[in-house]
């Protein structure tokens, strides 16, 4: 049986006059899974969105959401989205903004109210219901906003900076919300700064930069994979070093100081074996396993800033 997948996109390019802003987006996001989506300012993250959104128009390329062509009716029927830099009806009360969203929706006004109820307690806003939005911070407008994108219950949301402007407890309560959507499943794909967000929401992450995916990884991978080894020793010599590249790669020698990368700890005792019989005095072999912001610096490179 085929795999089931909310997002599929092949080559998905758009050109604005002679600048490729998306160069050619493919990737795949599976049914139920939180997908992450990183790369550098200006790696097309928001115009990548935009398309699957139907908000711009692709240049050429190919894409499907929940099995139907970007821009489908009945398809965004069944989608949410968070903005980054939403501009809401400041205006309206709370309940009633969620009120004027869920008649877009097209939902009926029974099972409309019971939702709006339901969503305000569960983003800590109930108290809230009959508050102008423009007498709300930016963290507030940042949780009725989340509630907005899941009035419909979603089989599919984009949430682009979803935490930007919370507090410790509103970005918990976020991280909370998606593993219920995750459990619920519905598919999530999730732009953030925040890596260390990132790392403990997702299930994997793809890396964009120049328009294009140029890396997609489970996270769980971090838990089993890359190790970074210390190494400070006494005796080095550049042969030895050169050696060490059978069990790692990312030398850097500086000294009595390496640093390199392993694919598992269970070369560390290899490595000492091969240094002793080698005449050098280790004095301390330290793993460090690779986090998500290193991962993001290796694969983007050092000047590619979120």
């Amino acid at each position: 049986m085929a795999e089931a997948f909310a997002i599929e996109t092949h080559e998905l390019r758009k050109v604005f006059g002679d600048q490729a802003a998306v160069k050619g987006l493919t990737l795949q996001v599976k049914q139920g899974e939180v997908f992450g989506f990183l790369g550098p300012n200006g790696a097309g993250k928001t115009t990548s969105i935009k398309m699957l959104l139907s908000l711009v128009t692709p240049t050429s390329g190919s894409a499907l959401l929940l099995g139907a062509p970007i821009g489908n009716r009945n398809m965004l029927r069944h989608m949410g989205f968070l903005p980054e830099h939403f501009r809401f009806q400041e205006w309206l009360k709370a309940g009633e903004f969620l009120e004027l969203h869920g008649q877009l929706y097209g939902m009926q006004a029974r099972a409309l109210r019971s939702r709006i109820d339901e969503l305000l307690e569960r983003v800590g806003l109930s108290d809230f219901r009959d508050k102008l939005l423009r007498t709300f911070s930016k963290g507030m407008l940042q949780r009725i906003g989340l509630a907005q994108a899941l009035l419909n219950r979603p089989r599919l949301v984009f949430l682009d900076e979803p935490t930007s402007g919370l507090d410790p407890v509103g970005r918990r309560l976020v991280r909370d919300i998606i593993h219920e959507l995750r459990k619920d499943g519905t598919s999530v794909f999730l732009n953030s700064h925040l890596l260390s967000e990132i790392e403990v929401t997702c299930d994997r992450v793809a890396f964009i930069r120049h328009g294009e995916v140029v890396r997609v990884m489970e996270l769980s991978s971090l838990d089993v994979g890359q190790v970074n080894v210390s190494i400070r020793a006494k005796g080095l010599s550049p042969e030895i070093i050169a050696g060490l590249s059978q069990w790692g790669w990312n030398i850097q020698a500086d000294g009595e100081n390496i640093g390199m990368a392993l694919s598992a700890e269970s070369a560390m005792p290899e490595i000492t074996r091969y240094l002793v019989m080698h005449a050098v005095e280790v004095y301390a072999l330290t793993p460090k396993r690779a986090s998500l912001e290193e991962v993001f610096i290796e694969t983007v490179g050092k000047d590619g800033g979120l």
